[in-house]
């Protein structure tokens, strides 16, 4: 049997991307996108669901292709010493801190951390969710991967997940995106960031309370989205 692909724990701020594993669901799923993006389809064509493949697999497979978006972002930043003059609850959008959540359950406790400390939480805990069999199990049978993804535990994770990354990306956007501009990073994090926004719009994955404090963000990427979704006219 197939070893697992998995991420390797955080180690310092840098966090690995998931590899689709050949001839499996999630490398199915992940070159149609590849494909479609690569052959100069629109992002509209990218995020729809592909025919006769499950709407459950397809998010389970973004949230992955997400997080390695996030991570490589991430990656640019994550050892720049200004990280560590950050105090907790300073980097976040405007208006907001999103703090974090230790434990579980009756037992959580809702601690107040910097932006930075926050990202790097967020990304562990996805590494954490998707190397976690009985959560996010491997496709080697993919009748039983996919049994697993149309349960409602496993959407509510997956809207944890998008949820959370998105997140990330207002952080970004608000503290860091200067700093990536300078890189040359800022059109990269606008093109994923577009595509994390489509597919989040197509399959309504985040409510619109999360959306409020980056509304002027978000506004101008979802209404290309609307946009793109109406029949063309013949003149």
């Amino acid at each position: 049997m197939a070893m697992k692909s998995s991420i390797p724990p955080s180690n310092g701020g840098t966090f690995q991307p998931l590899r689709h594993r050949s001839g499996t669901m999630r490398d199915r799923l992940h070159g149609y996108t590849k494909r479609t993006l690569g052959a100069g389809g629109s992002v509209t064509e990218a995020v729809t669901l592909p025919p006769g493949e499950s709407c459950a697999g397809w998010v389970a497979v973004h949230a992955i292709d997400f997080y390695n978006d996030v991570s490589t972002i991430w990656a640019v930043m994550s050892s720049d010493p200004y990280l560590e003059s950050f105090r907790p609850g300073d980097g976040f959008p405007s208006g907001v801190e999103y703090r974090w959540s230790e434990g579980s359950g009756r037992n959580a406790v809702a601690v107040s951390v910097s932006a930075p400390v926050y990202i790097e939480k967020v990304l562990q805990w996805i590494v954490d969710q998707i190397n976690d069999e009985t959560k996010f199990p491997d496709d080697d049978d993919e009748t039983e991967a996919l049994r697993v993804f149309q349960t409602p535990n496993f959407a509510a994770l997956c809207g944890q997940i998008f949820r959370r990354l998105f997140r990330v990306y207002g952080i970004i956007y608000s503290s860091f995106f200067g700093t990536l501009e300078a890189l040359g990073m800022a059109p990269h994090l606008n093109t994923c960031f577009k595509h994390f926004m489509f597919f989040c719009t197509e399959f309504g994955l985040l409510p619109e309370r999360e959306i409020e404090p980056l509304e002027v963000l978000v506004k101008p990427i979802r209404k290309q989205y609307y946009v793109s979704k109406q029949p063309a006219t013949s003149s």
